[in-house]
């Protein structure tokens, strides 16, 4: 139920009675305060003076029914009036365009339609009819890129996306368009990076189309470099590296992660995470070739020597000597030993497979 709905109930119809007005409710309140202890007692139901009050319930207004009918109502009422305004709005548009309504007025008679669809959108969205108001806004956007109010134009886009979002995330048609228009905007880069993160997530967990949500974290990453946003841009890369290891495309994923770790290591709050960036650098390596893997750790040593001591390096060494005498016992006792202090998440348990599975006479788990 509408919490607006609890409300005019639990003020209004007490449990058990009947509706009654505030105003009456407190009135009711000070007699009873002002009267006389003798004479609150209630007469007896009895009483040959006082005939029995009629049944509450054949009294009791039908309250609940018809304020949900109403409720009902009105957002039947909103969704038609929102298509009407539509429908004027389109007239509107089509004026414009024609001969005489260039000459007298067609600018304001776009403007007009802008306004029209953005009301339209709104009545939509009170109505809970997303798909239409991601329409609506989307009418307007286009309306107020014509007019070049850019601003206006990319506010609507957002709308849009926004309800597209609630009704089906199938609905991208907005996604090429409204973070660019946001773009140009006077250098709002650092906004246009969160909607493409925004399309992105929706890619990544809703539609689960991961090379479309690869492309929207890179667009997302060049945004925020260009900003000097240095930490918000290696967050998106590193979306970018782990999907590109699970995609096979491992030197993409390299390069990302030592670009990553080179720049993270001479940060002393965030130097700490350089190893764990080289030891999935490693790991990719390691997936293309066992030589490749080699000589990449000893580069990684020497660029950042804490790598030296880690964790991760020891696990590195004992997987390498025991890839090379292609023993898999070996390699699982050495992850098994790793996994114990610190648990393999499931991006690292399928590297460490993939690796795995190219030992001779491998069974492919890590059990």
């Amino acid at each position: 139920m509408d919490v607006e709905v609890e409300r005019l109930l639990f003020l209004f119809c007490p449990a058990g009675g009947a509706p009654k007005p505030l105003a009456l409710l407190g009135g009711r309140r000070r007699r009873a305060a002002a009267r006389p202890p003798s004479a609150s007692a209630p007469e007896s139901p009895s009483s040959p003076h006082r005939p029995a009050s009629p049944s509450t319930a054949e009294h009791r207004p039908v309250f609940l029914p018809s304020l949900l009918q109403r409720l009902a109502m009105d957002n039947s009422g909103k969704e038609k009036e929102a298509m009407q305004l539509m429908a004027d709005a389109d007239k509107k548009v089509k004026a414009s365009g024609s001969f005489l309504g260039g000459m007298f007025g067609g600018n304001h008679k776009v403007e007009d339609a802008c306004d029209m669809y953005a009301r339209a959108a709104n009545m939509f969205k009170m109505a809970k009819n997303w798909s239409a108001a991601g329409n609506a806004f989307c009418q307007a956007a286009r309306l107020h890129m014509q007019l070049q109010n850019k601003l206006d134009s990319a506010t609507s886009f957002v709308d849009a996306g926004n309800a597209y979002k609630k009704a089906d995330p199938q609905v991208l048609s907005w996604n090429n368009t409204w973070p660019s228009c946001l773009c140009r905007l006077q250098g709002r880069f650092t906004i246009a990076a969160k909607h493409h993160i925004t399309i992105a997530e929706i890619y990544e967990s809703e539609l689960v189309d991961i090379e479309k949500a690869i492309a929207h974290y890179e667009q997302a990453a060049d945004y925020y470099k260009g900003e000097e946003s240095n930490s918000s841009a290696n967050k998106c890369l590193l979306k970018v590296g782990h999907y590109s290891a699970q995609l096979e495309q491992y030197q993409k994923a390299i390069e990302i992660y030592e670009q990553v770790a080179m720049s993270t290591m001479d940060n002393p709050l965030l130097k700490y995470n350089a190893k764990e960036y080289f030891f999935k650098a490693s790991l990719c390596h390691f997936i293309v070739d066992e030589l490749n893997a080699k000589l990449a750790i000893e580069k990684y040593e020497e660029m950042f020597p804490a790598f030296t001591d880690s964790r991760e390096l020891k696990l590195l060494k004992k997987l390498l000597e025991a890839h090379e005498e292609q023993n898999s016992e070996a390699f699982t006792e050495a992850v098994k030993e790793f996994d114990s202090v610190s648990r393999l998440d499931q991006w690292l348990t399928t590297m460490l497979l993939r690796i795995k599975k190219t030992i001779q006479g491998d069974a492919g788990d890590l059990k």
